[in-house]
């Protein structure tokens, strides 16, 4: 006779636990393991992680610039500028500018691989070429004097 297969019922979650760190002035890890998970179970980042934005795009009807880091390993640039396109295209909006900006990662920060794991090494917090690429949008929508 073969054992019975388990009937599968979710997960499990288990409260993590980790020895307190000493020495150098080294904290205590679980406060900070427990807070990230909080925020990975939050409804906010639940409903991040499943928000579609392109119906809410083919109802936009205001000038728009859509903008993209080449490097984004977040939101691969290609498919997401397209899509956008696409989504304000399907509903009419003719005001809008798509724009690769290149070298830029997910933060408008200029990188070398674009990984999120590089983030924290630059000390650049927005690109020059990003605020140029806002501001030269701006002005050209609106005229404001630019300074």
């Amino acid at each position: 006779m073969g054992s019975r297969p388990r009937r599968w019922i979710g997960p499990r979650i288990r409260k993590p636990r980790f020895p307190m760190a000493t020495g150098n002035g080294a904290a205590d890890v679980e406060p900070q393991v427990q807070a990230q998970l909080a925020q990975l179970t939050s409804p906010w980042f639940r409903y991040l992680l499943t928000y579609g934005p392109l119906p809410a795009l083919r109802k936009l009807d205001r000038p728009v610039v859509a903008l993209n880091g080449e490097k984004d390993t977040q939101v691969p640039p290609r498919a997401n500028l397209e899509a956008t396109r696409q989504a304000l295209t399907g509903g009419g909006n003719a005001g809008f500018d798509i724009v690769e900006l290149p070298s830029l990662n997910h933060l408008f920060q200029t990188a070398q691989t674009g990984s999120p794991n590089e983030y924290a090494s630059i000390a650049e917090t927005m690109s020059p070429i990003a605020l140029e690429a806002i501001t030269d949008w701006i002005v050209s929508r609106f005229g404001a004097a630019r300074q």
